[in-house]
């Protein structure tokens, strides 16, 4: 990695495309300080204090803490990305979109375009039901949550919320354009990240802050050899696939003989990649995040309801069962998110049909709907492996907060989307070295 830096650092326009990168992701950790006007950041951190995991403390997560601090990057990137899955799905679904998606680039600007309204839309929206619970938690617990509560106050915070996350679209429409790698996952990286000394020093406080001890020494120790683990396992988890050979058959047209070569179809074993895991936490932090918005911010601490929302959201009940319940849940519907989404990116009837057009064939395998049958097969193989990878990954967090204690913000979707923008920004600056350093045959 650092090498592949290094060489990148030696080409002048790699080098610019670098520090526009930094420079812009700087630009979005500074907008992340800056506080909106009427909203207290004490009020924020009270509505998030109250333990388990919620839509809310998703939003502090990919944002880098901007959320919890009442900033004007509070809704970070957040509405966008619901914005692209559901175009996505509409997609599949609507057949005007679907004709936009195959009309190549123009089609795709036209789908980013409506992406970027429609998220827009949806971040007025969520500003204006988090305004309205800030307000109710003002009304029945007395904070103050918000100074001087009326329209205009309303339309300010709103708007504001509005425009930082309109902010943040162009700077990652920016960073991609001028920059390296893709923007928004660049930004929801760079909120990930800033929050890994916060997190560290909380462990380190945790465990040896009244001082060092044996025990601390070994669940330090620990967490360490996991995270290392972890590490290692999700680099290998992205990178592997299954490839299946493709024979293509000889054609003779004229004097010419055409075809007859072998190639593979690679299938990533990580296909969904961390879209499965969102889907998942959105869904099991949607009950936790409908009784704060009704609760106004005063979460059961006791009793059945207490109990039921420590199965259904991380971190909030004491009681070891509540996080092995919340376990074999989000287990399950990471299981059927992954199918699901796989199942819309890969169409193994769709592959055969094209495959049988173009004279190819896998080896051994007859064209048609024994093909079918044989895709059909290896894509649920791979599809569960991969399932079982995402699980792991995202469970062990969870564990690790519900048997020992241990208070660790980092979950696996954090993990995978840091390995996951390093891995495929790395890539993208080989290509680019490999295209600017090439001398061609005749320079050679």
């Amino acid at each position: 990695m650092l090498q592949t830096l290094k060489n990148a650092w030696k080409i002048p326009d790699l080098r610019r495309r670098i520090l526009f990168t930094l420079m812009m992701l700087i630009v979005f950790r500074f907008g992340a300080h800056i506080p909106v006007p009427y909203l207290t950041a004490d009020a924020m951190q009270a509505f998030l204090g109250n333990g388990g995991t919620d839509l809310f403390s998703l939003f502090d997560v990919f944002t880098g803490g901007a959320f919890s601090n009442a900033t004007v990057m509070a809704m970070g990137v957040s509405p966008y990305i619901n914005a692209s899955i559901i175009v996505q799905l509409l997609t599949v679904a609507i057949p005007s979109l679907e004709r936009l998606a195959k009309e190549g680039l123009e089609g795709r600007k036209k789908i980013n375009k409506i992406t970027r309204y429609l998220g827009i839309a949806l971040a007025f929206i969520q500003g204006a039901g988090l305004y309205v619970t800030l307000y109710n938690m003002s009304v029945t617990n007395g904070l103050d949550a918000i100074k001087n509560p009326s329209v205009l106050t309303f339309f300010v915070i709103v708007l504001t919320f509005t425009a930082g996350t309109a902010f943040i679209i162009w700077l990652g429409e920016l960073i991609t354009e001028k920059g390296l790698g893709n923007g928004v996952s660049l930004i929801i990286f760079a909120g990930i990240v800033s929050r890994i000394p916060s997190a560290a020093y909380g462990i380190y406080n945790q465990f040896l802050g009244a001082g060092v001890n044996a025990k601390g020494l070994i669940f330090v120790a620990a967490i360490i050899v996991v995270a290392i683990a972890a590490i290692t396992f999700v680099v290998f988890f992205s990178e592997a696939e299954r490839r299946i050979p493709v024979q293509y058959a000889k054609r003779v047209v004229g004097r010419k003989m055409y075809g007859g070569q072998s190639t593979n179809i690679p299938i990533k074993v990580a296909a969904g990649g961390v879209m499965p895991i969102i889907f998942a936490s959105s869904i099991m932090a949607f009950p936790a995040t409908i009784v704060r918005l009704v609760s106004g911010g005063n979460m059961p601490t006791a009793g059945l309801g207490y109990y039921i929302l420590g199965c259904l959201s991380a971190g909030y009940a004491s009681a070891w069962w509540t996080s092995l319940v919340y376990a074999i849940l989000y287990a399950l519907l990471i299981l059927f998110f992954t199918y699901f989404y796989s199942s819309i990116q890969f169409n193994p009837i769709e592959l055969a049909n094209n495959m049988k057009k173009s004279g190819g064939f896998i080896p051994g395998i007859r064209p048609g709907r024994p093909t079918v049958e044989y895709l059909t097969k290896i894509l649920n193989y791979i599809i569960f492996v991969g399932a079982c990878g995402l699980i792991l990954v995202q469970i062990v967090p969870i564990l690790f907060n519900g048997w020992l204690g241990a208070k660790v913000s980092f979950g696996g979707t954090s993990l995978i989307i840091i390995v996951s923008v390093i891995l495929e920004t790395l890539k993208q600056i080989d290509s680019m070295t490999l295209v600017r350093t090439y001398k061609g045959f005749l320079n050679s």
